[in-house]
């Protein structure tokens, strides 16, 4: 989440006017990610969460988004469907941009997870998954792997500002992952693929809301788990590893979708793209994002770090 449009109270009053939501008492915005941006409001009857959506994500691609939301909140997941207007619609226009006002869940976000935190997210996932098994929405990773090169190529050598040599250690992971990357007899499903920790809402040890599905798409039912893997079971850094939250995930998991041998056998490399995937995203934003926009930047190298932990081979300069 961030805030790269202004709202004003003005023009938020008029959007709310119409909804059946009562009226507007506070609007905050919401510093934390770098995808869209994102208000808390308060009004007479309740609290929402307003998101406008900026140039990643296509306007085109909602309609899929809201489905897959729609979807899961009908099965009984916690997750934040957009509401619909007095005339039945979702998806509107707010300063220029998509927007959409979404339920709030309550819960809080932990930076700290235990294990059976870990466990409970791990099973969550899983629910997730065994969800959407007959959802018959259908859209391509725009961050899959099909995606890394061309991001890795636009970077270019300006990822050695970041640090000295992280553009030819780049590189080499991606000639290596790509080229063993798994297809044939996995899974491909409606996938999260960002269900970080501040994506996972607990009350306690108990997960109480699944957010942020804006890079939703249908790809392998695994990587969903990998990239999991990599964003819950390490320090901040990317320096330290708890394999105590790392198996936790993946026995919470394993509730509903027991790991076959060959997909533990792919399990690395799966894990090593999604490193690549957030060590480029982040790079591209730490390279690109306004000076005056109101977001905070993420270390692309807490993810390099993190793929020298699944393959030590492919990290050479970049400690």
């Amino acid at each position: 989440m961030a805030v790269y449009t202004q709202v004003s109270a003005e023009a938020l009053a008029a959007f709310l006017s119409r909804y059946e939501c009562g009226e507007l008492i506070s609007a905050k915005g919401i510093a934390e990610g770098v995808e869209n941006t994102n208000y808390l409001v308060d009004t007479t009857a309740d609290r929402f969460i307003l998101t406008l959506y900026e140039k990643r994500v296509a306007a085109d691609d909602l309609p899929f988004f809201m489905a897959l939301l729609e979807h899961l909140a009908a099965k009984g997941l916690n997750v934040p469907p957009a509401i619909k207007d007095r005339s039945g619609v979702a998806i509107q226009a707010l300063e220029g941009r998509p927007a959409c006002l979404i339920k709030f869940l309550s819960g809080v976000s932990v930076s700290h997870p235990t294990p059976t935190q870990a466990e409970a997210a791990g099973r969550a996932m899983a629910e997730m998954h065994a969800a959407v098994r007959d959802f018959t929405g259908m859209r391509d990773n725009s961050m899959g792997v099909a995606s890394w090169r061309p991001l890795f190529e636009r970077c270019g050598r300006s990822l050695d500002q970041i640090a000295p040599g992280l553009y030819d250690d780049l590189g080499h992971a991606l000639d290596v992952v790509t080229a063993g990357w798994p297809d044939a007899g996995f899974d491909r499903i409606a996938i999260h693929a960002d269900l970080f920790p501040d994506n996972v809402l607990m009350l306690g040890d108990t997960v109480s809301g699944l957010i942020d599905f804006y890079f939703a798409s249908t790809d392998l039912r695994l990587y969903d788990l990998a990239i999991m893997h990599t964003a819950w079971s390490f320090d901040a850094t990317g320096e330290t590893y708890h394999a105590a939250i790392g198996d936790a995930l993946i026995r919470g998991y394993e509730s509903h979708f027991p790991l076959q041998p060959f997909e533990r056998a792919a399990f690395d490399t799966l894990a090593s793209g999604a490193c690549i995937r957030f060590a480029l995203s982040r790079a591209w934003d730490w390279l690109n994002t306004p000076a005056d926009a109101l977001v905070t930047r993420k270390d692309p190298l807490a993810y390099l770090r993190r793929l020298a932990h699944y393959n030590s081979s492919l990290v050479t300069h970049v400690q």
